[in-house]
């Protein structure tokens, strides 16, 4: 496999002559994507055939796994997450021990799929986010030495050090699955909302995306705190509930505010305050029922704020697409047509990993993986993620 560019490039300067030149030399690869999201809930591999290069490239996904966390790395990762005292040798062997559950997981897979890998995309666990700093904890090397593939991760850094905010990743790889004749937006309901508006028959350059809101955060420290359960499923407790008018009303006025803010969200913004404040007065299943009234009303605004009609497809993704009471909240809200991603042929517990396969494919192509319209970065001067090579294999 060769070696990651010494010079990336924008996508816009692949849609002329080097997109023709890389059209006419497809290549087929096998590459895992790895996600691991800020819920903490698990970790989703898929095995993707990619074939041609760069903006040309087309992508199957072939396999998807999900894997629980174990019970002491979910509550490692979660206390590194929120902040807790932790000395610099727990915080190592923590990244260590996170790697080689990467390694195992994504071992599982291949030998699920009878297939070996041409290279593994990993995004690692966000345990701080707040630009220009983040930190998607992993080390890539254990998975290296366990599976003899090359490896990249740590994707969102070159975006920041070139005054992005490292957020929205996606929205590039959204456009290589998801364009097509109708404006689409593909709303990923993971513990921060975030939202990629592909308008119909666009450009890269086209795209818009953001953060919206907080989303599985809130309804899981409700679930957490008010449940005694890790997550709401199907947002069951929710559908018992009533939404309170004032409750709703409060958490509107934080998300709003997070939607207008105009910058990636992460750690500070998981609305704390008001579950603990609503924990007090209202019932659980009323507590889960205002949050997700709130967070649905939120999110279903942002396409029609950017400019889509009710003519827009808006397709829901991640853990909160399960959740009936804010799917519901969401169509209620957008006035569009709201489906499930799966109604695409994308199961939407595949869709981040795929996308990080497809994201490590256009960063070995030589394509900047980020937009400067989306995350706000600046000129291109640093290759995309972090990337440890497998020794080549002895000849057999």
């Amino acid at each position: 496999m060769a070696p990651p560019p010494h010079a990336c490039r924008d996508p816009s300067c692949l849609l002329g002559t080097d997109a023709d030149h890389l059209a006419r030399a497809p290549r087929t690869r096998h590459v895992v994507g790895v996600m691991t999201g800020t819920s903490m809930d698990g970790l989703d591999a898929a095995l993707v055939r990619v074939n041609g290069r760069g903006l040309a490239l087309t992508a199957t996904l072939l396999r998807h796994e999900s894997s629980d966390f174990p019970p002491a790395l979910r509550q490692a990762l979660r206390a590194a997450a929120e902040q807790q005292a932790m000395t610099s040798g727990s915080l190592a062997t923590l990244a260590r021990d996170f790697a080689l559950f990467h390694g195992e997981a994504i071992g599982a897979l291949l030998r699920a799929a009878a297939c070996r890998a041409d290279l593994i995309v990993a995004h690692g666990q966000t345990v701080f986010h707040a630009p220009p700093v983040s930190w998607q904890l992993l080390q890539p090397a254990p998975i290296v030495a366990a599976l003899g593939v090359t490896t990249v991760c740590d994707l969102r850094q070159a975006d920041l050090a070139i005054g992005g905010q490292g957020a929205p990743i996606t929205p590039l790889a959204d456009w290589v699955l998801f364009r097509g004749e109708r404006d689409r937006a593909i709303v990923n309901l993971g513990g921060f909302c975030n939202i990629t508006l592909v308008p119909r028959g666009c450009a890269p350059e086209a795209i818009r995306g953001a953060d919206v809101c907080a989303c599985n955060q809130v309804l899981d420290a409700v679930a957490r705190d008010a449940l005694g359960s890790p997550f709401d499923t199907d947002g069951a407790a929710a559908a018992r509930g009533r939404p309170d008018t004032i409750a709703v009303d409060g958490l509107v006025a934080i998300l709003r505010a997070q939607r207008g803010a105009g910058r990636s969200l992460g750690t500070g913004d998981e609305a704390g305050a008001w579950v603990s404040r609503e924990r007090q007065r209202l019932s659980p299943d009323d507590v889960a029922a205002s949050a997700a009234e709130a967070v649905g009303r939120v999110i279903g605004e942002a396409p029609r704020a950017a400019g889509f009609g009710t003519d827009a497809e808006v397709f829901l993704a991640g853990g909160g697409a399960r959740h009936r009471p804010l799917a519901a909240a969401i169509a209620r809200s957008s006035g569009a047509t709201v489906r499930p991603l799966d109604a695409i042929g994308v199961p939407i517990d595949a869709r981040e990993a795929m996308e990080m396969a497809i994201l490590g494919v256009l960063a070995e192509d030589e394509v900047a993986i980020t937009l400067a319209g989306v995350t706000g970065r600046g000129p291109v001067r640093v290759c995309d993620g972090l990337w440890c090579f497998a020794k080549a294999r002895e000849p057999e």
